[in-house]
């Protein structure tokens, strides 16, 4: 056999975007940890995911990769398909009444926008470390908002061509979304009421320090681990059950906000979902609820 291996033979449709095969996506999350993609793609626009969608081998599995601030890749890596959305769906379009903003496009930008064309009620986005396209998976919220409440309608990627889902055909409960399986969110409309431009920048500016203050941001993490159980704060049950600064490998229970996992700089993503899971543990023993987990958690286990 040559030294030089030959990359394998896609099984994929002719794209326009990029198709890399192995890639590694630990440098694309926040944790820092995780295997490579089987197949990464990086659709050219919305017809290039459409093919995509429509075309791919029926039985292989498909996994969308946002920003990856809320996401664990395990350590054996995806399988199948990774789909990343660049360029081609990151366009924002400020509206008279709300902004229009591509699945690519970060929370953050999104508020900054509305915020420079004195739109106010999108201020929250600011506190979200994530893209569009996933704040609409999740219903992602902060700072006593979520995407449900802003909404108007989102557009998916199917294999049948594109679709315009409606708030209410989303399907939004707390931290989830009814999407259909096997779509891509592509873009998103929020509605926002006219405000006084300099008024909505001191807000966002409020939510940066207390999010500053309170939360590890510079920090590799993956943003709140697991979800507020009714009428309870995770932070104070997992503060109750002593996990605040509990380390496992190169993991850690942030001391600075013990909602949030860390990597120490030598974790593995094994290290953070058993430390993860510990937390679950502990918690229950201390007050019979067991968290559940807000961190998307993907992938192969290592063998």
């Amino acid at each position: 056999m040559s030294a030089a291996m030959s990359a394998p033979a896609s099984p994929l449709p002719a794209l326009r975007g990029r198709v890399q095969a192995g890639a590694p996506l630990a440098p694309q999350t926040w944790f820092r940890v995780g295997g490579p993609a089987e197949w990464l793609v990086r659709p050219a626009d919305a017809d290039d995911l459409v093919t995509l969608l429509r075309e791919m081998p029926a039985e292989m599995p498909l996994t969308v990769l946002g920003a990856a601030s809320n996401l664990i890749i395990r350590d054996g890596g995806l399988k199948g398909v990774v789909v990343k959305l660049a360029r081609g769906f990151s366009e924002i379009v400020v509206e008279a009444d709300g902004v229009i903003a591509g699945a690519a496009a970060l929370d953050v930008t999104l508020a900054e926008y509305a915020a420079a064309a004195g739109l106010s009620g999108l201020e929250f986005l600011c506190g979200i470390p994530g893209a569009i396209g996933g704040a609409v998976f999740m219903n992602a919220g902060a700072y006593g908002a979520e995407v449900k409440d802003v909404l108007d309608w989102a557009e998916i990627a199917t294999p049948e061509g594109v679709k315009r889902l409606s708030n209410a055909e989303l399907g939004f409960t707390y931290r989830h979304s009814q999407l259909p399986e096997g779509c891509v969110v592509i873009k998103a409309r929020f509605r926002a009421q006219p405000g006084d431009s300099s008024a909505v920048t001191a807000r966002m500016n409020e939510i940066r320090a207390a999010r500053e203050a309170s939360q590890p941001v510079r920090a590799r993490t993956g943003g709140s681990t697991f979800k507020n159980p009714p009428g309870q704060k995770a932070w104070a049950l997992i503060d109750a059950a002593g996990c605040r600064g509990l380390t496992l490998g190169g993991a850690q229970v942030s001391e600075k906000h013990c909602n949030f996992l860390l990597n120490l700089g030598t974790a593995t993503a094994a290290d953070i979902e058993e430390l993860g899971e510990e937390v679950r543990r502990r918690v229950h023993e201390s007050s019979g609820i067991m968290l559940e987990w807000e961190i998307r958690r993907v992938g192969e286990l290592r063998a």
